[in-house]
């Protein structure tokens, strides 16, 4: 399924491609910024927390520091390009090598972010050289965690007034504050700082000009989501995915890619990307027993069995005595 899902990335990008062209994967560095469906290992690192068996068990044999059994999106699209997999930044046991990248994504990615640097000119040759950083790809994967954390708290109409407000952090960051990142240097290396909602911009200042913006997949979709929110079968579309939740994310996705419009209209020298993810993962959805799925959404990794296999009282890979209902 993940390769089905990145072919049909890169033929969109296809598409997409402002020049009609289709995207050629030349790119010496990639920076990514992103939540757990992309991190390789930063909140697993920054908790000093152990993932247990079946995290990697079908790529790389043990744990990795990726909330999957084998490999992620951005795993595969780094193999496409010819380039060697991102390690989390701040997973800095035996100086592993940033010369072709860096992901800053976690786990509970938000847009407030934190910020650190890489200092001493000892480690110049673990980072991208200086030209990296103006030819590299920076990748985002936003819109998530903001979007399903709201719906714990707030009423679906709530939800839906709270997206331009989100995405308003996120153009603010385009527009001011050039300073604060990438913009401290040691022996030509610049400062790291990771924010995926205010960030852009300060990359762009120091001559950054290639982006992909990534929305948001179906939430409703979620087997979490289903449990929690889609108990009420009213609730539920026809693949089972919580209606709400899928069309918030679709009303998300519309005001980003009009912001991502709005963006290459004001960086005019810069290429920004809106890939869709959403119809993508949908269309995997809707087609899963062509792909040799029984269930659509059910959870790989979680307890209770079809169709959801999933119980918020025990986490993936973990061991947990339950007690019977009364």
């Amino acid at each position: 399924m993940a390769n089905s899902l990145v072919f049909q990335i890169i033929t969109l990008l296809c598409f997409l491609s402002a020049m009609a062209n289709c995207v050629q994967f030349n790119y010496p560095a990639v920076f990514n910024f992103g939540d757990s469906n992309s991190d390789t290992g930063e909140l697993v690192a920054a908790l000093g927390d152990i993932l247990n068996p079946p995290h990697g068990q079908n790529y790389f044999k043990a744990p990795s520091g990726r909330f999957c059994d084998g490999r992620l999106i951005v795993d595969f699209l780094m193999d496409a390009m010819d380039l060697p997999f991102l390690n989390a930044y701040l997973d800095s046991i035996g100086i592993p090598s940033f010369r072709k990248g860096c992901n800053f994504a976690a786990g509970v990615d938000h847009p407030t972010g934190f910020s650190t640097s890489f200092k001493g000119k000892r480690l110049d040759k673990y980072l991208p050289g200086q030209d990296y950083f103006q030819k590299g790809l920076y990748m985002f994967d936003i819109g998530q965690n903001d979007l399903a954390g709201a719906f714990y708290s707030k009423t679906y109409d709530q939800v839906l007034a709270s997206i331009p407000t989100i995405l308003i952090e996120f153009e603010t960051g385009i527009k001011v504050r050039f300073e604060n990142i990438v913009c401290s240097s040691f022996s030509g290396f610049p400062m790291f700082s990771s924010c995926s909602l205010g960030i852009l911009c300060r990359h762009y200042d120091q001559g950054a000009r290639n982006f992909w913006i990534h929305n948001t997949g179906p939430l409703g979709c979620l087997a979490q989501n289903v449990a929690k929110f889609g108990t009420d079968p009213s609730s539920l579309d026809e693949r089972g995915c919580v209606s709400k939740h899928n069309q918030a994310a679709k009303v998300f996705n519309l005001q980003l890619h009009a912001l991502t419009k709005k963006l290459q209209g004001q960086y005019t020298d810069s290429n920004f990307t809106y890939v869709d993810i959403y119809t993508i993962k949908y269309n995997l959805i809707s087609n899963y027993s062509k792909l040799g799925f029984e269930q659509p959404i059910m959870a790989c990794c979680g307890f209770g069995g079809p169709p959801l296999n999933y119980d918020s009282r025990i986490a993936c890979g973990k061991r947990k005595r339950l007690m019977e209902p009364q």
